[in-house]
């Protein structure tokens, strides 16, 4: 097993990939929508030794993994040091389409936002496996830590829940946006996204990380204005304290026989946050250099 140390090379061709990826028949609504449930995707790189990963230990649950934990989890005879590992996370910008729908809404989500939820989410763990499957193929062993069969999801009194991968933290750590009130990731493509990653053990050049807050895009945080998603959430959930996670998850369980008996198809989902908002498809103007 050869060690990457191809380094920017190696970079361009995994974001070209994940671009051709999203490019093909795949990435698509279904039902009455032929039309892609994703945007052009945007990319990034963090060290596997970034202290980040160790810190979320603290800010998202002590039982989330550092990428040399995944990795050694995955291939435990391959061991690995951090710095030979890297993350590599991706955003996929929910189409201006499903946005405006979206927006229009007040209650319950539109169908296309319930088909990016559901088909596109699919999409995205295949997007995951080909990505690490196209790693490993090349000779870099890799791992997709949010489809491995070791992740799960726990309750904790901390936090609420917690899980042992946090995508939307990968992308943080790789550049790719920081967070807001609602706890979603206001990324240079708005916040209206899903978001993916792999661990691979290559040397990957990290992206830039144009922010030292981690609410640095958000402008109820930056600048005390805003607060938008706070209407937009049809059940309270989101106050000035932040996003209540349990009040969330009921509402979004009411949303399953909305979505079975309106649109014919078995899903869940809300949304309402990420779309009519002043950070629905970018960083608030001002903020882009915080």
């Amino acid at each position: 097993m050869m060690l990457a140390r191809e380094g920017a090379p190696l970079a361009e061709w995994v974001a070209d990939l994940i671009r051709r990826i999203c490019a093909g028949p795949e990435n698509a609504l279904g039902g009455a929508f032929d039309e892609p449930a994703w945007g052009t995707p945007l990319v990034g790189f963090a060290r596997g030794d970034d202290p980040l990963f160790v810190a979320y230990k603290e800010h998202v649950g002590p039982e989330h993994w550092t990428p040399a934990e995944i990795y050694a989890l995955t291939y435990p005879d391959a061991p690995a040091e951090p710095a030979e590992l890297s993350v590599v996370s991706w955003v996929l910008p929910q189409t201006g389409a499903t946005k405006a729908d979206n927006r229009r809404e007040a209650l319950y989500l539109a169908e296309r936002w319930a088909r990016s939820r559901v088909f596109g989410e699919i999409f995205n763990e295949g997007l995951r496996r080909q990505v690490a499957e196209a790693l490993t193929a090349r000779g870099y062993r890799a791992v997709a830590p949010a489809i491995s069969p070791l992740f799960k999801t726990v309750d904790s009194e901390r936090f609420v829940f917690s899980s042992t991968w946090s995508e939307r933290h990968a992308a943080y750590a790789c550049g790719l946006g920081t967070f807001g009130l609602s706890d979603g990731l206001i990324t240079p493509v708005g916040k209206a996204m899903r978001v993916g990653s792999v661990v691979v053990r290559a040397e990957l050049p990290p992206s830039p990380r144009p922010y030292t807050d981690h609410h640095a895009y958000c402008l109820f945080y930056a600048k005390g204005t805003c607060g938008e998603c706070i209407k937009r959430c049809p059940v309270g959930a989101i106050t000035e304290a932040g996003h209540d996670k349990r009040l969330c998850r009921v509402h979004l369980d009411r949303t399953r026989p909305h979505v079975r008996d309106v649109y014919g198809f078995a899903g869940y989902g809300c949304g309402l946050c990420q779309a009519g908002v002043p950070c629905e498809s970018g960083i608030p103007e001002g903020l882009q250099g915080s």
